[in-house]
């Protein structure tokens, strides 16, 4: 998520959603809360907020066109909507840089893990692998069926991977003894870089085709 340079304050270390609506807006846009606990998110530079859009665009296409042409389907995309994971309340939340939910029955609802079918995240260079893996694992722990991850090059104004994840329907086979660190995983469904001419070609969660073009900055 790209934000506007605010000084953060000193806040307690966990928080009610009660009270982070009580703190000034651009601070609160720069919490998320897991279980209660205060996160800050990271400030993105300029080309994070670019390829954010780039990327929702392109999603925007796909999804008008389900949702066309597939009555019993309707996709919405936004950026930077917060995501709250449990079935209630409201002290579990992460905020993608994009995501793909189900169309919601009336306006201005909270979207639910339940209600998203892909979440993105556009790592910037100051992202670390520590930060989106925990990230990344409650996501999955939600039980999101797809995670994008796109990762911006470090010398230039540009995309240079883009990774899609699905999420695993049934756990790996373990070692006896052996319980894994996460409930849930996702496993790498596709993987493309600027070598890859064709541009993004996958056909879940329903298909995709986006041009190297369309994601320029």
């Amino acid at each position: 998520m790209s934000l506007p340079r605010v000084d953060r304050p000193e806040l307690p270390e966990y928080m009610t959603w009660e009270e982070l609506e009580q703190l000034p807006e651009e601070i609160a846009a720069q919490i998320e809360l897991w279980d209660g606990r205060v996160v800050w998110v990271r400030r993105g530079p300029a080309e994070h907020q670019v390829f954010t859009n780039r990327l929702w665009a392109a999603l925007e296409q796909h999804t008008r066109e389900v949702n066309r042409t597939t009555p019993d389907q309707c996709w919405r995309v936004t950026t930077e909507t917060n995501v709250f994971l449990g079935e209630n309340g409201k002290i579990d939340f992460l905020t993608p840089d994009f995501l793909v939910h189900r169309c919601l029955g009336s306006p201005y609802q909270d979207i639910r893990a339940a209600d998203t079918l892909l979440v993105g995240e556009v790592l910037s260079p100051s992202n670390t692998q520590s930060d989106m893996e925990s990230k990344k694992a409650r996501y999955a722990g939600a039980g999101i069926p797809w995670y994008w991850e796109i990762t911006l090059a470090r010398e230039e104004s540009a995309i240079a991977t883009i990774r899609a994840y699905a999420l695993e329907t049934r756990p790996g086979e373990l070692p006896p003894g052996v319980r894994p660190l996460h409930p849930a995983n996702y496993l790498m469904a596709g993987e493309w870089t600027r070598a890859d001419s064709t541009g993004i070609r996958i056909s879940f969660p329903f298909p995709i085709a986006i041009d190297w073009s369309a994601l320029e900055f």
